[in-house]
C-alpha cells in the first residue's frame, strides 16, 4: 500500500462505537496513546474493522493549529 500522507501511525483497534451514520474508532498507537477517528459506518463495515485488528491511522491536513496557555 502506498499513500501520499506523510503521517501514518500503526496501531490496534481498541474500541468501535457505531452510530446511525458514523462510527467512532479508537486506535491504540502506543501504550497509553490513543488516536480517535470518526468515519462513516459504511467505511467501517467495508474495512471489516474489529477490536484487536491492526490498522493504520493516516493524518493528512493542510493546517495544524497549536495553542498554549
Amino acid at each position: 500500500m502506498k499513500v501520499s500522507a506523510r503521517n501514518s501511525l500503526k496501531g490496534t483497534v481498541k474500541t468501535i462505537t457505531p452510530g446511525t451514520v458514523n462510527t467512532e474508532v479508537v486506535i491504540e498507537v502506543a501504550p497509553g496513546v490513543d488516536v480517535v477517528s470518526i468515519i462513516t459506518k459504511a467505511s467501517a463495515e467495508a474495512l471489516e474493522l474489529a477490536e484487536g485488528k491492526e490498522v493504520y491511522a493516516m493524518v493528512k491536513a493542510s493546517n495544524i493549529m497549536l495553542a498554549v496557555d
